[in-house]
């Protein structure tokens, strides 16, 4: 079955663009193309899209506030941003709101199908370099953080790839296992560590 995907963009051109890529994918399919964050609040919990493309600078309702309207409306709702922003302050806050993935829209086409596909199966998509920035946002963690001695050698390794960017397929041929065990991984990650999802498990490398 073909997974459903929505767009939020305000430039037309961007937008076709969005549309067109998605047209390639024979497992993917374009319900929507929105040109602003109002819209797109109105219509695309009826449609219930596995996934939207989100930008972050919309007129009026900016992408973020966007964001965390949809997951209030449909909280089981993929939200990828593809924009061009690569500040903190705005990464942190598309992830705060809810955001599932962020992509630069320097990113080749690939990308973005790759990262429509990963994020439907749990994975966290978000470009190099804007994992590089959520890791460099924090301190490692240091060798006494007891979170961080709870985890196995394999597990430590999964979420070292998490960190820098790598969907769960990647991290399956990495460590030459299963992308369920990718997963069943990640979840005793975020158990031992005491957070909600992947994200939350990236970012959290403050030490106490």
């Amino acid at each position: 079955m073909r997974k459903s995907v929505a767009i939020v963009e305000d430039d037309p051109k961007l937008r076709d663009q969005l549309v067109e890529i998605l047209g390639t994918a024979p497992d993917l399919k374009c319900v929507g193309a929105f040109a602003s964050g109002e819209e797109a609040v109105k219509s695309i919990p009826a449609q219930n899209p596995d996934v939207v493309l989100m930008d972050i600078k919309l007129p009026g309702m900016s992408g973020i506030q966007c964001v965390a309207q949809l997951k209030r409306l449909s909280p089981a709702l993929q939200i990828i941003m593809v924009t061009v922003y690569k500040d903190s302050e705005r990464i942190f806050m598309a992830l705060k709101a809810g955001a599932d993935g962020y992509l630069l829209k320097s990113g080749p086409p690939s990308q973005l199908l790759d990262a429509v596909r990963d994020v439907t199966t749990g994975g966290a998509p978000i470009s190099t370099h804007i994992a590089r920035k959520v890791v460099e946002h924090f301190r490692p963690l240091t060798a006494d953080h007891q979170e961080d001695k709870d985890l196995s050698h394999r597990e430590h390794q999964v979420l070292t790839l998490l960190a820098s960017g790598f969907i769960y397929k990647e991290i399956a041929d990495q460590l030459g296992i299963g992308v369920t065990t990718v997963r069943t991984y990640v979840t005793k990650i975020c158990e031992k560590m005491h957070v909600r999802n992947r994200l939350e498990a990236v970012a959290k490398r403050r030490s106490d």
